[in-house]
């Protein structure tokens, strides 16, 4: 084993550091606090009335400046707590409506203050807790507090869908992912069924590094021994995409990603039912139908949606078909008493074209030599959600969830470069059952002289799986019965899990502009084995000799504590300092512990990752002129999960062999900046406006501390060192078209850092350049949307695969066309 990194006492020794360095710091904020120069702060109460169709969610009034904020209640009132005397700008603003600021001389508690919101058409405001407006930007950022999470000194990133001129009904990650960071992005089927996106240098692989969320609640197979996301919900369905760095790990769970949170659109306000149907058509065959209906009634507010799409893929072999089905059902049953129940439901079937060698890619990157592989899900998701007021200054909320779900495979598994010759497939199934209840409570209180906020939450989870491999029918159709179910040839497992947790952050402002975000979260992790595997001994000619069935039942408790601090520096509204550090925790897969497959080999004594990230940054905007965040992180693994390329001895055949292979560390620079152009340059735009956006990163990534000198010092796999993105949004009146520039640079599949394989499971990853181009016109209820993917047909691929979809090397799409005709009535 070629890991030997004192991992318990480096953990031990770090542990102490973090909680000697979070006392400390935790001390000079009290001391902070309690030194605050004499200075008051007072309270500012008063009504907001709406004027015209009723806003989109509820209405806040904040303190530019600072993460000081009050929502306003059913009545239209509020009242502001800690402000600072002197003078303070007040901003009310609602989805839909005109933001309007006040600047007040604060000397005294001010009552009976008005605000009056008017409509605004054709625009969505997206409003910063400190009050300010990032018009016409596609990327915005979470507030310091929002829906029952703390986001203060965090690094934080939004995808305001609305703002974005792309082709969605693809589901077309490239694009829709253009401004978040430091990406690596999987591209392995046509319509974005299945999300592949890694962050710092983290697998892409099913999205399984981030905690991936639906509205705030689970979605993938299972948080924490399968944290694979078979299912991507539509974006044509959504409002935004949150995706929230490191230290996220105390809210969301103990991954070194971060959380990715799909928000679904919540209805509109302003009708009893409308509808919005969209049918797309494009390349290769692809048919695409999303209709949806959503309005109010009384105090019922609705959201529901079907889709469906089909097509022939790029690749022969390569044929889908997909149905998506969501309600949600918003009800209030009182000014403090709010509710929500929602349902999902998902399944696709997809034949899968099988990998390619580096020399058939080269000659023709369409080719498929597997026409027996398919792949099917069938997902199932249930929430029931409660929110109650006790107060303005206190708030709860609790969230029950439920997936039901499978996922099976059936194909050739053999390496790509030994031809098919129509034997028993390898048929994998697995099954989950989780449920889930997270309760999280909400407080604002006075502290000194300002008024700070105290997120305390609670998770339990059980979750099974069961996972079967065994021999599948000989045919090419996608027939998922095993040949023999009551004694497969591979394994039989179920996999039962618990997971309890304790959780709490305080955003201590030592000022309106210094605050500081201290968390801990206390971690039970159970997770269980009991089944069979069989292992095989054959001859010369592939006959068995010898079969033997091994039995196991296996079970692992761990209960941990987790520490971080964020910090934020608001230096003036337009520049904002942050820095944050916090422990992470990554539980080994149910997969690293039994799947027989003949690319891939399981170390035995394989154990948990641990670790921690940090960032540094600098995040800032100006009202309608520009948005812009610069970060530099640091993450590092004690005992980092990895597959090195080992030889067969007997047949000296390549394998890739996961275990903990080292300890590794990820050193990176991400920058993202967009500037409305004609803003900057003074001219009028209330008819034109153009913008234009970077999104830059460069990563470091290296093995260390290891006994292999096979792989010491060498880079991590999945990390491309550098990536660029570039684009251009020009809009005039119902007309908008939008440019894109994607650049990734080259990178390795394996920690051995292998150029070229026969198999082609491991090798370089070469760099490759992709552009896009889209646009949209809109008149009344109709719009018409044409998106050109991949413009000059470039040849590349993302991924080699060591198992579904390939093995081998798996080629992303070539030049596409698509059109959708959107109708609302």
């Amino acid at each position: 084993m070629p890991y030997n990194s004192n991992e318990n006492e480096t953990t031990r020794k770090w542990n102490g550091v973090a909680t000697a360095l979070l006392l400390g710091l935790m001390l000079l904020a009290w001391v902070g606090v309690s030194f605050q120069a004499q200075a008051q702060s007072f309270a500012v109460s008063g009504t907001v009335l709406i004027k015209g169709e009723p806003c989109m969610g509820t209405p806040k009034i904040v303190l530019r400046g600072s993460s000081l904020v009050a929502e306003v209640n059913s009545d239209g009132n509020f009242t502001l707590l800690g402000i600072p005397a002197g003078e303070q700008t007040l901003v009310a603003f609602c989805l839909g409506k005109k933001m309007v600021a006040k600047v007040l001389e604060i000397n005294q508690d001010i009552d009976r203050l008005e605000f009056v919101l008017a409509d605004i058409e054709n625009e969505l405001e997206d409003v910063q807790v400190d009050g300010r407006k990032v018009e016409d930007f596609a990327a915005t950022r979470l507030q310091s507090v929002e829906n029952f999470g703390v986001y203060d000194g965090r690094k934080s990133e939004v995808i305001v869908l609305k703002e974005m001129v792309a082709n969605t009904a693809t589901n077309n990650a490239r694009q829709v992912y253009s401004r978040i960071t430091g990406l690596n992005i999987w591209e392995s089927d046509q319509t974005g069924l299945q999300l592949g996106i890694g962050g710092r240098g983290l697998s892409p692989n099913r999205t399984s590094n981030f905690n991936v969320r639906q509205n705030g609640y689970d979605i993938s197979a299972d948080a924490l021994g399968y944290p694979e996301s078979y299912y991507t919900p539509p974006v044509e369905a959504l409002e935004r995409i949150e995706v929230v760095r490191g230290a996220a790990s105390l809210q969301y769970g103990t991954q070194f990603g971060g959380m990715l949170n799909f928000r679904f659109r919540r209805g509109t306000e302003d009708a009893k039912i409308r509808l919005t149907s969209r049918q797309s058509g494009g390349s290769w065959g692809f048919f695409g139908s999303f209709n949806s209906l959503e309005g109010k009634v009384g105090n019922l507010r609705y959201y529901t949606y079907y889709q469906h799409k089909s097509g022939n893929g790029y690749r022969p072999n390569s044929g889908f078909k997909a149905h998506n089905f969501y309600t949600s059902l918003d009800y209030t049953f009182s000014e403090k008493f709010s509710g929500s129940l929602e349902l999902t439901k998902m399944n696709y079937l997809t034949q899968q074209a099988g990998g390619l060698t580096d020399r058939q890619f080269q000659e023709n990157p369409r080719r498929s030599f597997r026409d027996r592989n398919w792949f099917n899900v069938d997902w199932n998701l249930g929430a029931l959600t409660f929110t109650y007021n006790f107060s303005d200054q206190t708030k709860l909320n609790t969230r029950n969830f439920a997936l039901l779900a499978s996922r099976q495979s059936i194909g050739n598994l053999e390496r790509i470069n030994v031809a098919d010759f129509g034997e028993e497939r390898t048929l994998i199934s697995g099954d989950f059952r989780n449920f889930g209840n997270e309760t999280r409570l909400l407080h604002w209180y006075r502290l000194g002289k300002e008024t700070q906020t105290f997120l305390v939450g609670t998770r339990a989870y059980h979750g099974t799986t069961t996972a079967k491999q065994g021999w599948g029918s000989r045919g090419s159709d996608a027939d998922f019965r095993y040949l023999n179910p009551d004694d497969l040839e591979d394994s039989d497992y179920a996999f039962p899990n618990r997971n309890y947790a304790v959780f709490a952050e305080n955003i201590i402002n030592l000022s309106p502009k210094l605050s500081l975000t201290p968390g801990v979260r206390l971690e039970n992790i159970q997770t269980f084995a009991d089944g069979y595997y069989k292992q095989y001994v054959y001859d010369g000619a592939g006959n068995v000799l010898v079969e033997n069935r091994f039995d196991e039942e296996l079970e692992r408790r761990r209960s941990f504590l987790l520490f971080g601090l964020g910090s934020s520096y608001r230096k003036n509204e337009a520049v904002e300092f942050y820095a944050n550090v916090s422990q992470n925790y990554r539980a080994i897969n149910f997969t690293d512990l039994r799947i027989n497959n003949p690319n891939l080999r399981v170390d035995p004594n394989i154990t948990d990752e641990r670790g921690y990230t940090a960032d540094l940054g600098i995040k800032g905007s100006k009202e309608e002129l520009f948005t812009y965040e610069v970060t530099l992180f640091y993450l590092r693994y004690f005992g980092k999960i990895g597959q090195v390329l080992r030889t067969d001895s007997v047949l000296f055949n390549d394998y890739r062999y996961r275990t903990n292979i080292a300890d590794a560390r990820n050193l990176g620079v991400e920058a993202f900046g967009e500037f409305s152009l004609l803003n900057l340059l003074r001219k009028d735009e209330n008819q034109v406006k153009w913008t234009v956006f970077g999104n830059f990163s460069v990563i470091d990534a290296r093995y260390i501390r290891t006994e292999d000198t096979a792989i010491r010092n060498r880079k991590v796999e999945m990390v491309p060192p550098v990536t660029l993105k570039l684009g251009s949004t020009f809009r005039y009146k119902g007309f908008s078209v939008s440019g894109q520039y994607s650049y990734v640079d080259a990178h390795f599949s394996d920690a051995s850092n292998a150029v070229r394989t026969a198999t082609a499971v491991e090798g370089l990853i070469p760099s490759y350049s992709v552009a896009d181009i889209s646009a949209i016109y809109r008149w009344k209820s109709f719009a018409l949307e044409m998106s050109i993917n991949n413009l000059f047909n470039e040849q590349y691929f993302t991924r080699r695969a060591d198992a579904y979809p390939g093995p081998g090397i798996i080629p992303a799409d070539g030049r596409g066309f698509y059109a959708t005709f959107e109708m609302k009535f």
